[in-house]
């Protein structure tokens, strides 16, 4: 039995997805969600829903109930990540599943982004089970900087604070391929760490660049210092700490912080990964 935290978001929808397809029963996939009734397109195919609030550790323990791996899906709420992820830990743990998989952060261990700081905590929480345990460290989604793209074509520029720095990014669903992928091998005992990045790498500038060659526009490229892309993210309306995120994010990227050229990525899910180009051609189909 393998079950699937935050099963109704994006990443956790395409995990499943990529368990079906890879010949997993259904009937053996839990989509743990917080509202189970937003997971009826998952039980219409076959998949156990069940409950699983993270500030409700009774349904988390019913949630795992005879699972034999859990994917921990890092959540959303970031100023509550580190508790309710050790909430699912603790259930995890108690239930005695044979392996945990987290969605961690690229080189989370020295990872110089401000959201580095909770997914360290996390990894050490899980290492401190003893369970055997997969770190999966995702690096950036493509689609983070694809979604400033109406916005670039609307207003002409493509605002950031990433200067130079290169951005291995890849897809949410080269994610989701190699969580699949972790999720359908052998469990192997102790703890096992993957840094997944995108096989190629670019920087902001070179970004707006290919889109400029799909579109036929004359788009730029306006690089910011870190408080004033903050700025102008809240003045479009982000929320707070989205915007505090989006723009330190950015920053690390200057420094390095989204670059990896290990190609672990590729290499799990057998393929290689998504590119910028056809990214940006499928989310410009859809716009």
């Amino acid at each position: 039995m393998i079950v699937v935290t935050g099963a109704t978001g994006q990443l956790g929808r395409l995990v499943i997805t990529q368990l079906l397809e890879r010949g997993v029963p259904a009937s053996k996939i839990v989509a743990a969600a917080r509202s189970p009734d937003k997971a009826a397109n998952l039980a219409a195919r076959g998949v156990q829903v069940r409950e699983a609030d993270y500030n409700k550790p009774d349904t988390l323990a019913r949630a795992f109930a005879d699972a034999e791996r859990v994917l921990l899906i890092s959540t959303s709420e970031l100023s509550s990540r580190l508790p309710q992820h050790r909430a699912v830990i603790e259930a995890a743990r108690k239930v005695g599943v044979q392996q945990l998989v987290y969605t961690s952060l690229l080189h989370a261990d020295r990872s110089p982004l401000g959201l580095a700081a909770e997914h360290r905590a996390t990894e050490a929480a899980i290492a401190a089970t003893e369970l055997p345990h997969v770190l999966l460290r995702n690096g950036w989604y493509t689609e983070n900087h694809l979604a400033s793209v109406p916005a670039a074509l609307q207003h002409g520029v493509f605002i950031g604070s990433a200067g130079e720095g290169r951005i291995a990014s890849a897809t949410r669903a080269d994610f989701a391929a190699a969580a699949a992928a972790v999720l359908t091998q052998p469990i192997a005992a102790g703890g096992r760490i993957y840094e997944l990045a995108g096989d190629s790498a670019y920087t902001l500038a070179e970004l707006v660049a290919e889109l400029n060659r799909q579109t036929g526009r004359s788009l730029r490229y306006q690089n910011l210092p870190q408080a004033e892309f903050q700025a102008a993210l809240l003045g479009a309306g982000l929320p707070g700490p989205l915007a505090d995120l989006l723009a330190d994010s950015d920053a690390g990227a200057a420094k390095g912080a989204l670059f990896d050229d290990s190609r672990q990525l590729g290499t799990l899910i057998g393929r290689p990964t998504t590119t910028l180009a056809m990214a940006l051609k499928e989310a410009l189909a859809k716009a």
